[in-house]
């Protein structure tokens, strides 16, 4: 068989829905880091301990949060290893955008460019600590997202989908927010801890919200998908 022949078989190509939820992992991935730099305040119609009556939050939540629910589906649909490997690919786009964004920064600006060299690289120019603390904290709450997914799968023999949902993705988040904020913020830019606990409060609060939300969307997808039956590989416990 030719190569071309090959290539249109529909048995040898990846499946939509998979290839749907792999993109959609990278993508909001990748608008996390680039959303990053921003910071969003939240007023509250009551004042929380910690925080006060306005939630801080860096504007890639709403893309992180978002790596965690097709994560979820993904390792639901797939099996633990497919959904390790995907967080392990992912992590190592993160290293071609961010080359890619910094030889753009490095690049000579036209000088009638409608945005400045400098304006470029402050908005899009990530700074060492938010590189390493989000690198980081990528890495091992993503992985554990998985395993902690997988073995409450076991547990429940497959059911109870919303459990290992909320509390994979519940942890996991925690993870991440404690990790990124004390090394981004706290042990790089030296900012006081009474300053960080507030971001690391007001950040998880608002991803343990969307991870309670996402709960129905999961099970959604995962019943569209399993739905169409040919488009689900095998799940195992490896």
């Amino acid at each position: 068989m030719s190569a071309d022949a090959a290539s249109d078989n529909p048995a040898e190509s990846l499946p939509l829905s998979r290839l749907a939820l792999a993109a959609l992992f990278v993508t909001a991935l990748v608008a996390s880091q680039v959303t990053a730099s921003k910071i969003l305040a939240f007023s509250l119609p009551v004042s929380l301990p910690v925080t006060g009556s306005t939630l801080l939050v860096p504007a890639a939540v709403f893309a992180y949060a978002l790596t965690f629910f097709a994560s979820d589906c993904y390792a639901e649909l797939y099996g633990r290893r497919a959904a390790h490997e995907l967080v392990n690919v992912a992590f190592a786009m993160n290293f071609v955008l961010l080359a890619l964004v910094w030889l753009a920064i490095a690049a000579p600006a036209f000088v009638n460019s409608p945005v400045g060299g400098s304006e470029f690289a402050a908005v899009l120019g990530p700074s060492t600590g938010i590189v390493a603390g989000s690198l980081l904290a990528y890495i091992v709450s993503q992985n554990w997202d998985v395993l902690v997914f997988h073995r409450l799968r076991e547990a429940t023999e497959g059911d109870a989908l919303w459990l290992r949902n909320v509390a994979s993705t519940a942890s996991s988040q925690l993870i991440d927010t404690v990790i990124f904020i004390t090394v981004a913020f706290v042990v790089v830019q030296g900012v006081p801890l009474d300053q960080a606990a507030g971001l690391l409060v007001g950040q998880y609060v608002v991803k343990l919200l969307i991870a309670l939300l996402d709960t129905p969307f999961v099970y959604l997808v995962v019943g569209l998908v399993r739905g169409r039956g040919s488009d689900v590989g095998p799940v195992t416990a490896d």
